[in-house]
């Protein structure tokens, strides 16, 4: 019986050791001198620049002048102009292997309608299980102005 509770504390120190020793990847320096890291990306957004957060030089777009019925829910809709007006910002939305563009679809006199394409790949392959919002813009004829703007989205495999 001595022996058992002997057995059952070994095994679950060495768990433990085991355990912390693995939380302490990229923490130690390699023998070239640089740190090891791990699960670190890019940001899309340019530096200082928030997820879904409007750019410096950007003139938001009251909510009042945005159809987004189209949408989901949980889809940003965040709008801007930029320059002279003729610049639209959307934040768009893609995950894993996806990546999101924006296209000017029509534009009159009341509304400029602008489409969210993600496009996902047609192989089948491993994708990490993120969402990224980053910032798209179109290019207008005239300046935004008055008019309102619609946006849709939608999925496509290419």
């Amino acid at each position: 019986m001595r022996r058992m509770g002997t057995v059952v504390g070994t095994g679950v120190l060495l768990l433990v050791m085991t355990a912390c020793g693995s939380a302490q990847l990229g923490s130690g320096s390699s023998a070239g001198g640089s740190t090891p890291t791990l699960g670190t990306s890019t940001p899309a957004e340019p530096p200082g620049i928030a997820p879904g957060e409007i750019p410096p030089d950007g003139k938001p777009v009251s909510l009042s002048k945005v159809d987004a019925s189209a949408l989901a829910p949980e889809y940003p809709k965040t709008v801007w102009t930029q320059g002279d007006g003729k610049t639209v910002g959307v934040i768009g939305q893609e995950g894993g292997c996806g990546k999101v563009s924006a296209s000017v679809l029509a534009q009159d006199a009341s509304s400029v309608k602008i489409e969210l394409l993600e496009t996902l790949p047609l192989e089948k392959k491993m994708c990490t299980m993120d969402i990224r919002f980053p910032p798209l813009t179109v290019a207008l004829d005239q300046p935004l102005g008055d008019r309102t703007v619609v946006l849709s989205s939608r999925q496509e495999q290419k």
